[in-house]
């Protein structure tokens, strides 16, 4: 299997060889930007023909839809991209042995990282920006949901790279084909590692059969805790825009957690999310409370399947809780490690909940959609971690790199 695809593995690493001088790395990046508005049209069209296979109530119909609007916001990320300062060849650390040596710790690219994905073409340009900021090279696996529009923003990619004379492997997408996942699973000695992106039945099928090290972007169980001390009016909206900015995305809100001792502000809590058509999976408790308060077709009973779930739709559970360490034992037992967060006016129990829960990213009073790259001040992100290892939360230029060690002497041997 793995000899049907070795020579685009091949051609990967071959292009990894080239040096680009920083200058024409932002060059090349505003000039993709640039390419992106302007080759607008034709990458809707090709979107389109995607979208006409899709069942508009797919929750991935979202992530696959690229809009006039998203196309910008694409092609901003880019360009902020181009603008951060080059993470490559910064000396981390340096020191000088007794013995002379001089020892410094230098930041490199990884290598050739692979990428696997589902129906999220601006993954393709968001992966292929930041790779190529840090001297990586990317070979990308789409889904087949998608094929139509990756192979148009790998087109435009490739384009501009051909302007400047750079090889075009630095991008590699590979087929749309199931085998093609097999082959980069295998790719031992080609891609220095593997990151997917998109469902847990991807997440966990790259993790247990690839070959090549992972760094998982795991699924985002989100909660937010509504806490003895929260402000209504700010829970309110917070939990507003948690849930219903963009419910296709990892970021999401899928279960709110309230204390009991504030159940008679739960009907206000969650008004403006019926007016939304959310539907609601709320345990006895709540269920009781908001009865006649809620919309009775949104309204249903909760079952234990729905607490730990990723619904990536206009759906959220509700538990009630009788502690604030019964709220951090469900966050353990029911998250996915990617983003939580707490309303509450207690700081003393503010800092617990930020110190206690284990996720990439822990909020305070805000709202669990601002984990994202750009959001982070990082241009864009390649995913967002949900492991522990090398890198953690939202993935930009710096988690895409890797070190080495230089040590210059002036003859030492080491004694026997």
């Amino acid at each position: 299997m793995l000899s049907n695809y070795s020579t685009y593995f091949e051609n990967a690493v071959i292009a990894g060889r080239q040096k680009l001088d920083a200058a024409v790395i932002n060059l090349v990046l505003h000039d993709l930007a640039a390419n992106a508005l302007t080759r607008a049209a034709y990458l809707l069209e090709e979107n389109k023909k995607d979208l006409d296979r899709m069942d508009p109530h797919d929750p991935k119909y979202d992530r696959l839809k690229l809009t006039a609007t998203r196309i910008v916001d694409i092609a901003a990320e880019i360009n902020n991209v181009a603008q951060l300062k080059s993470p490559l060849g910064l000396t981390l650390s340096e020191k000088t042995m007794p013995n002379g040596l001089h020892i410094s710790k230098v930041s490199v690219p990884l290598g050739v990282v692979g990428v696997i994905y589902e129906a999220r073409p601006n993954v393709t340009f968001d992966v292929f920006s930041l790779c190529f900021k840090t001297g990586n090279v990317c070979i990308l696996k789409g889904g087949s949901d998608a094929e139509h529009s990756n192979k148009a923003i790998i087109a435009i990619i490739h384009q501009v790279l051909v302007k400047y004379n750079i090889d075009i492997n630095v991008a590699t997408l590979l087929p749309a084909e199931r085998e093609a996942t097999d082959a980069l699973l295998s790719a031992v000695g080609y891609v220095d590692v593997l990151i997917p992106r998109g469902s847990q039945q991807l997440i966990d099928h790259v993790r247990n059969n690839s070959k090549v090290p992972v760094i998982e972007t795991g699924a985002g169980i989100v909660h937010t805790y509504f806490d003895e001390t929260g402000g209504l009016q700010k829970g309110s909206e917070i939990v507003f825009n948690a849930k219903t900015r963009r419910v296709s995305v990892c970021n999401a809100l899928d279960c709110l957690i309230i204390h009991y001792s504030r159940l008679k502000d739960l009907p206000a809590l969650v008004k403006p999310l019926g007016e939304k058509n959310v539907y609601l999976y709320a345990d006895k408790t709540a269920f009781t409370i908001l009865k006649g308060h809620y919309p009775d077709a949104l309204l249903n009973h909760a079952k234990p399947e729905h607490f730990g779930t990723e619904f990536l739709s206009m759906t959220m559970a509700v538990k009630v809780v009788d502690s604030f360490e019964a709220a951090l034992d469900h966050i353990a037992a029911n998250g996915s490690k990617h983003s939580e967060a707490i309303i509450s006016e207690d700081a003393a129990r503010i800092e617990t909940f930020l110190n206690q829960v284990d996720a990439a990213a822990v909020y305070a009073n805000a709202s669990t959609a601002f984990t994202d790259g750009a959001q982070f001040g990082l241009g864009a992100e390649i995913g967002i971690s949900t492991q522990k290892m090398h890198a953690r939360g939202p993935m930009g230029l710096e988690e895409l790199c890797s070190y080495k060690w230089i040590i210059k002497g002036d003859g030492q041997i080491r004694k026997p």
